[in-house]
Parts: C-alpha cells; sequence; structure tokens
C-alpha cells in the first residue's frame, strides 16, 4: 500500500506537532515546516502528494506558498486560516488551494478533507463520467440530466456549464471569482449577481427543495460546494 506524503506548514510549533502526529497515527508520511520559504523549497523538490497551509505564515505567506506549489505541481492543497481571514481565504482558492479550513477546526473533520482531496487527485474515469444521486442523474458524456423518475431535465448552454464544473469537482470548494471567470468570461467576475441567478435556476431544477439545497451548497461570499451524497438529515447551507 502505499503511502501519501503530506506537507504541512505552520509556525505555531504545537498545531505543527499535533499535525503531525495525527496524520502519523492514520498512516501518513507528514513533513513538517515553519515557514513559507521553506515549505517552497521543499515543494520543488516533488515527491508530495498533499500539502496543509497555514495562511498566517511570517516572512513568505500562505497564499504566495500556495502560488510557488502550484507552479510545479497539481497535488491537493488545503489552507488553514484565522476566521478573520476571509479575504485571504477567497485569493488562497483563487492561487489554486483546494479547500479551506477555518482555525480553531477540528481535526477529524481536517483529515476527512485530507482524504477527500487525495481521492479527488487520484479519480476514476469511469466513475466521474456519470454522476448520480437520490435525486437525478448527470452523464457528463452525453451532457443530459434526467431526474429521479427517468424524465430529461433540460439545461441550458450556460447552465450546463456551470453544472458540470461543479459536478467535476465534487465535496471540493470552488470559488465565485473561478466560477465566474470560467463560465462568464475574466470580465465578469465581479458580477456574483450572475452566479447567484443562475444558480437559483438549478436549484429549482434540480434540487428536491430549492430553499433547502442539498447537493449546490453556497458559502457565502466564497463559492458553491456540489456535495453528492450529503449526509442523512442534514439539508445543506443556505442558497446565495
Amino acid at each position: 500500500m502505499t503511502v501519501s506524503r503530506v506537507l504541512v506548514v505552520d509556525d505555531e510549533r504545537p498545531l505543527l506537532r499535533a499535525l503531525g502526529v495525527h496524520l502519523r497515527a492514520r498512516g501518513y508520511e507528514a513533513e513538517l515546516v515553519e515557514t513559507g520559504e521553506g515549505a517552497i523549497a521543499r515543494g520543488a523538490t516533488g515527491h508530495l502528494d498533499a500539502a496543509i497551509v497555514d495562511l498566517g505564515l511570517p516572512g513568505i505567506d500562505g497564499i504566495e506558498v500556495v502560488h510557488g506549489l502550484r507552479g510545479w505541481t497539481s497535488i491537493p492543497i488545503i489552507v488553514l486560516s484565522a476566521r478573520h481571514e476571509h479575504a485571504q481565504k477567497i485569493q488562497a482558492l483563487d492561487a489554486g488551494a483546494d479547500d479551506y479550513v477555518t482555525k480553531p477546526f477540528n481535526m477529524e473533520e481536517l483529515l476527512a478533507r485530507l482524504r477527500a482531496a487525495l481521492r479527488r487527485a487520484t479519480p476514476d474515469v469511469a466513475a466521474v463520467a456519470v454522476v448520480e444521486t437520490p435525486d437525478f442523474r448527470i452523464d457528463l458524456v452525453t451532457k443530459r440530466v434526467a431526474d429521479a423518475g427517468g424524465n430529461e431535465v433540460r439545461l441550458t448552454p450556460t447552465q450546463w456549464h456551470l453544472v458540470e464544473i461543479l459536478v467535476r469537482n465534487p465535496g471540493r470548494l470552488v470559488s465565485q471569482r473561478q466560477l465566474l471567470q470560467d463560465v462568464w468570461g475574466p470580465t465578469y467576475i465581479d458580477q456574483a449577481n450572475y452566479l447567484r441567478q443562475f444558480m437559483a435556476q438549478l436549484r429549482r431544477k434540480l434540487e428536491p427543495d430549492p430553499a433547502r439545497p442539498r447537493y449546490f451548497l453556497t458559502e457565502p461570499g466564497m463559492g458553491i460546494r456540489f456535495v453528492p451524497a450529503p449526509p442523512p438529515g442534514e439539508p445543506g447551507a443556505a442558497s446565495s
């Protein structure tokens, strides 16, 4: 069995040690670094499977670390941030981070997000060709959508483009900026109203209860996450 090698970057030594202990206890190989400069130097040598990066680093900050790592690797990157670092979270996601966890955080949640990120990094091509939930089925090859009864759900080209980006990144928070740029173009990155309108349309077509979405979850001001199998009893986040 291959052991995943995880780079952990944080200048808080007690937290860094705790992360190392928990990762190693669960079978990961943890490499602990206290500075952004050290993280970029380590990343340049390769042979990493994922990275956990604190945004509030002295010297080279976490956003620069994400930029640096993205210069030569596509490994999953999870950023750690303080609650007040809202703008920095968005910058980190736009720089190429895959997800974020806010401090103080639950260690089990962080490890669950790491496992999900690693799974997404090695997708099964056959598995992602069709996305099925209890309420709809999306065929990414034929570009057809059907409801639970097998009836076709018609999407406009723009609606399809938006839903395709989201379902190809299951569990991952796709930033608002990225969605606006990829679907409408770089001149629309500040037009959040476009995204709100089209997500409302998609939820009316695909969600069993559009007012309480289960699958297309908005994190206000951050982005949207497609959750293909929400836990029972969890209605999801508020719509945008």
